[in-house]
């Protein structure tokens, strides 16, 4: 198995990805890139067997009716969202409020933040893959899921915190961060790239993306039940690791 992590920013620079390759309860980090265009990732796609991009791939199914309306001085779908009850529904997806109950953690708004750019880019990139590769479904049940790593760290223990930044203390934390997931991980390979990724925090969460996915491929991620499946299938899921990382080669 094969699987690719996208770190997506809103433009190539800072787009960084990671593809794993899986084996014999071992794992390998066999490519890994930074400043990558939207034509890498789809043709990564294609040789890969799972993708996790982290970056939302939909936005709140409420947020539509409300701007349509708006568009349409239509009163009613406007009016609905009256204060700040209505406004966090077209901020916030399912997804984001079911991951902040799951982990505490509160997914930035992919229609109100500095999301929404790379969110409009990942859209740009679904319908090139899908041009070539078929759509693939949001809810994460084809080749395709969305990850969030701060998550992924947290669930598997491990302290993501302050290690995103050009500066020194941010570098340090990086390295820590990084020895601590090979302490963890010890059937990981990183290929001889450790030195690129404890430089930069695109890179590793592009890793942390990739072995998201592998959980995602294996089903071992919180799956949307019953009460969340409609708004999975359009707005997204953020698939949650449900295992471990001593799980993940096996």
């Amino acid at each position: 198995m094969r699987t690719l992590g996208v770190d997506l920013a809103a433009a190539t620079k800072k787009t960084a990805v990671a593809v794993i390759e899986w084996s014999d309860h071992r794992a390998r980090l066999a490519h890994l890139s930074l400043d990558v265009d939207d034509q890498e990732i789809v043709d990564l796609f294609g040789s890969c067997d799972m993708s996790g991009v982290d970056c939302p791939v939909g936005w709140p199914d409420a947020l539509v009716p409300f701007l349509t309306g708006h568009l349409n001085f239509d009163a009613g779908p406007v009016l609905a969202h009256d204060g700040i009850a209505g406004r966090r529904l077209l901020a916030y997806r399912d997804t984001d409020r079911f991951c902040t109950a799951q982990t505490g953690l509160i997914p930035l708004s992919v229609s109100a933040d500095r999301l929404a750019h790379p969110a409009m880019r990942c859209a740009v990139i679904q319908a090139k893959i899908a041009a070539v590769h078929g759509p693939q479904l949001r809810d994460g049940s084809g080749r395709l899921a969305e990850v969030y790593p701060a998550a992924s760290l947290k669930i598997w223990g491990l302290n993501g915190r302050g290690y995103k930044g050009r500066g020194v203390p941010e570098a340090e934390r990086l390295g820590i961060l990084l020895a601590a997931l090979e302490e963890q991980a010890p059937w990981l390979d990183l290929g001889g790239h450790r030195d690129r990724i404890t430089a930069s925090d695109d890179l590793f969460d592009a890793v942390i993306a990739s072995l998201t996915a592998r959980a995602a491929a294996r089903r071992r991620t919180l799956l949307p039940d019953d009460a969340h499946a409609a708004a999975a299938r359009s707005e997204g899921w953020i698939h949650l690791p449900s295992c471990g990382l001593d799980v993940l080669p096996g």
